[in-house]
């Protein structure tokens, strides 16, 4: 059974235009809710958003299918998505929904879902719910008095900072630090500088002042120069810098400079190595993490596990071979003795406890190892054709020639786009010259097999 409206990461697309539109939602909704609902108990589903302006849309959109077929509504308003997560399990409700396209701008949107247990929902159980929406709806419509209710849960937000202290270790402050948290006009606004704040830190709030159009805009995770800038500015010992739902964190020293996912992975296993808590002896990474990451691992008696890009892939590998720590580059950290998908308040507060315990400075804390030159190129081919142009025999040879240039001192990455017609290049390794002839030269050769 293949997925159409489903994508890497729930459903996703242009506000008001399909499939993010009123109409779709409450169609979701209606056999989601009809999915999840099993047994002889009264059935609920928390919902969650960012601050996007669509997301009044969309939320009495999906509130009104759920509640169309029995279940009630549970709303939270703006809250991290790790925290619709958390909800979902502490509340014991049979579904978790949070409205947000991440990273996106504000004319983007989307739908993630979370089952009973907190985690996303499979390929498999997405499928269904498709399946659902297309063979018609009108069969789950409930009698008058079956009809579900819809209730704000006002103390949502105090409920996810209580949980998020709670990780940090006991007997510790954050006294004495300036914190620079960029919370990217996004769904963490009010709840990471108030979790920093009642851990003892000074604050430098910055992104916290949502109008529904500012999400992501020059600021969070992706646009990280308001943060450096701010860190500078009022001498602060390190900045956060969160994405529009804060599942992403990233960070930088007391000089501005920027510290990756990779850093902060190297930085959590290490710790948690010493401590005797990090499971496996190993991290869950991505084919984008740096060698360099894999390298200081070894060094330590550590594996590297890598999977295909997505945290999704990610988590699913730590789950099958039971493991608690994974993530990606790009700064999607999961630790899965706290929470169920990436959450990047949770983990900044894994970073601050590290740095308090060494009391050495954020520049010497955050960099635990030399990351190796790392070059990515796209090239756009026509739609469908980059798994042919990939199977081209002198495609393959530019690859393999590659491949044998970098031997033992680097590696090559060829991947396609899951999201658009590009075929994605990528080359790292000790010498910073050849990995770019290297990656230039693949690109020349898929542009002559493309026809581009």
């Amino acid at each position: 059974m293949t997925r159409k409206l489903f994508g890497t990461d729930g459903v996703r697309g242009t506000a008001n235009i399909e499939p993010m539109t009123a109409e779709t939602s409450m169609r979701l909704g209606m056999a989601a809710g009809h999915y999840f609902t099993r047994g002889t108990h009264r059935h609920t589903v928390v919902i969650g958003k960012d601050t996007r302006l669509s997301g009044y849309m969309l939320e009495p959109a999906l509130t009104a299918g759920f509640t169309s077929v029995g279940m009630d509504v549970v709303l939270l308003g703006p809250l991290p998505t790790p925290a619709v997560a958390m909800l979902t399990r502490s509340m014991r409700a049979d579904l978790g929904v949070m409205i947000s396209a991440s990273h996106n701008s504000y004319e983007d949107n989307g739908i993630k879902l979370f089952g009973p247990d907190g985690f996303k929902l499979s390929d498999e159980t997405e499928a269904e719910i498709e399946a659902c929406m297309e063979n018609g709806l009108s069969a789950h419509r409930v009698a008058p008095s079956a009809l579900g209710r819809a209730r704000r849960l006002d103390d949502a937000i105090g409920r996810y900072i209580e949980y998020t202290k709670n990780t940090f270790p006991r007997g510790r402050r954050l006294d004495g630090l300036k914190i620079v948290v960029d919370c990217a006009n996004g769904a963490a606004y009010k709840v990471a500088p108030t979790v920093l704040w009642e851990l003892g830190a000074e604050v430098v709030p910055v992104g916290v002042h949502p109008d529904g159009f500012n999400i992501n805009r020059d600021c969070g995770s992706l646009s990280t120069d308001a943060m450096k800038s701010q860190v500078v500015a009022h001498g602060a010992h390190l900045g956060l810098a969160l994405d529009g739902d804060a599942d992403r964190l990233v960070l930088c020293d007391e000089h501005g400079q920027s510290v990756d996912g990779d850093q902060v992975m190297a930085l959590i296993a290490n710790a948690w190595h010493e401590k005797g808590t990090l499971k496996g002896d190993a991290v869950v990474a991505t084919v984008m993490s740096n060698l360099g990451l894999e390298r200081f691992l070894s060094a330590r008696g550590l594996s590297l596990h890598r999977t295909n890009v997505g945290d999704r892939y990610v988590l699913e590998r730590m789950r099958r071979d039971g493991f608690n720590l994974g993530g990606e580059q790009s700064g999607h950290v999961i630790l899965s003795d706290y929470s169920t998908t990436g959450d990047g308040l949770v983990a900044a507060v894994q970073v601050l406890a590290a740095r308090v315990g060494s009391g050495r400075p954020a520049s010497e804390v955050l960099r635990l190892f030399q990351p190796l030159p790392q070059l990515l190129k796209n090239i756009r081919v026509k739609d469908g054709q980059a798994g042919a142009v990939l199977e081209e025999v002198r495609v393959k040879k530019a690859i393999a020639l590659a491949e044998e240039t970098l031997s033992g001192t680097g590696r090559v990455l060829i991947r396609k786009s899951g999201t658009e017609p590009l075929i994605r290049v990528m080359a790292e390794g000790e010498d910073e010259h050849r990995i770019g002839e290297v990656v230039d030269d693949i690109i020349e050769t898929i542009r002559v097999a493309a026809g581009a």
